[in-house]
């Protein structure tokens, strides 16, 4: 190993000697790269913004569903309500139909179930009745209330004819975005070694090395696989690259295990990707990802360490861990994965004992601001779930009436929030981080005083909870903004695409994970700049920290399974030939699609 690194160590001291003989070449390199950052970075996210919200997603038809009038009624979900109501699927106007009568459910494999939600009427199959669930097979005749349809496949030339004309929903090419960033790593790593001087180290240049190449083998690995579209991976890796800045800025020696952290989550993005191919699977292990968030958050419980105010970190043989962000990606998944009770407000119940056991937790801990994270995440997939706007005002108002019960009993938590707003007044106390955070920031300007070149990292959590002015001080607010808008692209993208999500699972896992990674970035930026208080949240994939960078790849999992785009995602199995030709025989021919009315 020391032979492996004394060759570069030697290139970057005969890099160093020479910026200490000739120093106005290390500030002619400041300052042309000051100005060359905001430029790469706006090119690079520019691209995938653009290949990610101007391609349009048309819905799937998955099979047709045929009403009494004769009229075919496509089902462009894996999840359908049937039933009176005006939100239901497939609407059915007739007075013996219930608001909401079955649900017509599809999993991974090609096979439907219809469930009975309760309606007045019953449900039968081919004149048998459905107690409470039962498959349904092409050809079958569904009554629903004396009200008969029948499930129809797609033909496999209307299959191939659909394929063709989606083809132009196909991303653009990464090579270009790949290439700046490329660069962009590149010159970072140098500008970094120019601003260490004589303290310069060889682990700065090979940890950007190690994560170009990472970069480059994980794009080409995939290619070869014959899947495209690498734009929500490409903000990834360039938000990355500024924690690893940021990291080498504040906290050279943590430049291997953020690496590390960013290599590991990028594993987990790609296990998770494949593990969602299967909702059976995702339904069947539900359980254990609720036991396993319930868990990580009671672990932080019982064996935490204060940090920053909060007992929410494990430290195990001399690596420091948040086990509640990865709580989160268990609590997402448990909570979006209950696919065939999906549609009955009583199944929230449970969902509710496991949102107030992590959030027990997480108050006891006094981790008041990964306890908001979860709520809000809570109400999201709440809403999705049941779409009951009562209950969950209910909850929300029970939550607010604890959080006054909570300062009652402990007092101290509200004084923690006495220089919101105030910071200026309490420059010396209450408000020391957040005034070093806005004067750094204000001295940055726009492009910047050069990664490595600020001062803000003297100050305590200036590469997790005030990295947002961190960013804006040696990278200019430009490419601080440029960063937001990486976030809030990601959540735009997983938002539009959800219309044409295939499965319920992927829709509520997607929102759950965008609102979460909003909301954290929402608390992370105004928190720094003292809109909000301070609450210890972190910048996803921004922040210097491990548990928080697995977290952040294991989010982008979520959203990434909602990417319908052909090929585009690794979590979406591409059909065999077998399952194109189910059912061809019965298959109506194509046709216009003709919209429903009521006789």
């Amino acid at each position: 190993m020391e032979a492996l690194l004394s060759l570069p160590q030697e290139l970057v001291d005969q890099l160093v000697q020479a910026l200490a003989e000739h120093p106005e070449w290390g500030a002619w390199f400041t300052t042309a790269v000051r100005f060359l950052f905001p430029v790469l970075a706006l090119l690079i996210l520019a691209g995938a913004i653009r290949s990610l919200l101007t391609v349009p997603h048309e819905p799937e038809v998955w099979a047709y569903l045929t009403l009494p009038n004769g009229a075919q009624v496509p089902l462009t979900h894996w999840e359908n309500i049937l039933g009176r109501g005006g939100a239901s699927d497939v609407q059915l106007g007739y007075p013996t139909v219930s608001r909401q009568h079955a649900a017509l459910i599809r999993d991974s494999a090609g096979a439907w179930t219809v469930y009975d939600l309760g309606s007045k009427t019953g449900v039968s199959i081919n004149g048998a009745a459905v107690e409470e669930q039962s498959p349904l097979a092409y050809g079958d005749v569904l009554e629903l209330g004396g009200v008969e349809t029948v499930l129809l496949p797609v033909s496999p030339e209307e299959k191939r004819k659909r394929r063709k004309e989606r083809r132009w929903e196909r991303p653009a090419p990464p090579w270009l975005g790949l290439l700046l960033l490329t660069l962009f790593q590149l010159l970072t790593a140098v500008q970094l070694l120019a601003a260490e001087g004589a303290a310069a180290s060889a682990a700065v240049p090979l940890t950007f090395l190690t994560l170009t190449a990472v970069m480059w083998v994980y794009v080409l690995g995939l290619r070869c696989l014959k899947r495209v579209g690498f734009e929500m991976e490409t903000i990834a890796f360039f938000l990355s690259t500024l924690s690893l800045g940021v990291t080498a800025s504040s906290a050279p020696s943590a430049l291997p295990k953020q690496l590390a952290a960013i290599l590991l989550g990028l594993f987990l993005f790609l296990v998770l990707g494949v593990f969602l191919r299967d909702l059976e699977r995702a339904k069947k292990i539900r359980w254990l990802m609720a036991g396993a968030a319930i868990l990580l958050c009671g672990a932080s419980l019982v064996l935490g360490q204060v940090k920053y105010g909060a007992a929410n970190w494990i430290s195990i043989g001399g690596v420091s861990l948040q086990p509640s962000e990865l709580a989160k990606i268990c609590y997402i998944f448990a909570g979006s994965a209950t696919l065939e009770r999906l549609f009955r407000r009583r199944n929230l119940g449970l969902f509710i004992v496991l949102t107030g056991a992590c959030m027990g937790c997480l108050a006891l801990m006094s981790d008041f601001g990964t306890a908001a994270v979860f709520f809000i995440t809570f109400l999201v997939i709440a809403y999705l779930r049941s779409g009951d706007f009562a209950t969950l005002s209910l909850i929300t108002g029970a939550g607010v009436f604890g959080v006054f019960v909570m300062l009652s009993i402990k007092p101290y938590i509200l004084r923690r929030f006495a220089t919101w707003g105030h910071a200026w007044e309490f420059a010396s106390s209450g408000g020391y981080q957040q005034t070093r955070a806005m004067s750094a920031a204000a001295s940055g300007g726009l492009v910047g005083v050069g990664p490595g070149e600020g001062w803000l990292h003297r100050v305590a959590a200036a590469d997790t909870d005030l990295v947002f002015g961190m960013l804006c001080e040696e990278w200019g607010l430009v490419i601080a903004a440029l960063s937001v808008l990486g976030v809030v692209t990601l959540a735009v993208f997983a938002v539009r695409s959800c219309r044409a999500g295939r499965s319920s699972f992927y829709t509520i896992a997607a929102c759950a994970a965008t609102s979460m990674m909003v909301f954290q970035t929402c608390l992370n930026v105004f928190g720094a700049v003292d809109l909000l208080p301070l609450t210890g949240v972190t910048f996803p994939f921004v922040s210097n920290g491990g548990s928080s960078m697995l977290c952040s790849w294991g989010l982008l999992a979520f959203l990434k399974a909602t990417d319908t785009r052909p090929n585009a995602s690794i979590a979406i199995r591409l059909p065999t030939r077998r399952e194109d030709r189910a059912g061809a025989e019965l298959a109506p021919r194509p046709r216009e699609e003709e919209p429903y009315e009521e006789d």
